[in-house]
């Protein structure tokens, strides 16, 4: 019988050197390597599926001739993807351990404490950790109020360390 597919979205990553990028994600993210199939023409990981808790992601080596570009080789990655984690703080440690670096430290923003990271393979992250439940209604009016804070101050949109509450 075959497993039920629909509805599932899974991100693929796309990456130079998918080994190094299979030892970042199981010590970044404590990630389950679920299968690995091999391309034996050139020794590369031709794809591979992970777990993190309830998620799956996938990877696969670049492969330019296929449109399959990584972040590095198109200037940077155009897809943020979001981890929400028990303790941010930690878990931006451990990230950076593995390698990856840090585009926004630890900020509050409503309701939740955040960062963005970059990954050693040009893949953007936020992590993020739930301080306050906040309706909707409530998430707009903080989201209103930091705009309104920053479109008198324009210059801070480019800077690290914004708090939103």
């Amino acid at each position: 019988m075959l497993a039920n597919m629909e509805n599932r979205l899974t991100p693929l990553l796309i990456v130079r050197d998918a080994t190094r990028a299979l030892d970042f994600y199981v010590r970044a993210f404590n990630a389950k390597e679920l299968v690995r199939y091999l391309n034996n023409l050139n020794g590369t990981i031709s794809h591979a599926d992970l777990s993190v808790g309830d998620s799956v992601f996938s990877i696969t080596e670049e492969a330019r001739d296929w449109n399959s570009d990584a972040p590095t080789s198109l200037g940077g990655a155009p897809v943020v993807l979001q981890l929400a984690v028990s303790d941010v703080d930690a878990a931006v440690g451990t990230m950076c351990n593995a390698g990856a670096s840090i585009v926004f430290p630890v900020q509050q923003f409503c309701g939740d404490r955040m960062a963005r990271l970059r990954d050693p393979f040009g893949h953007l992250w936020v992590l993020s950790q739930r301080i306050e439940e906040l309706s909707t209604e409530e998430k707009q009016q903080r989201r209103d109020a930091l705009f309104a804070r920053l479109r008198s101050k324009p210059e801070a949109l480019n800077r690290p360390g914004i708090s939103g509450g």
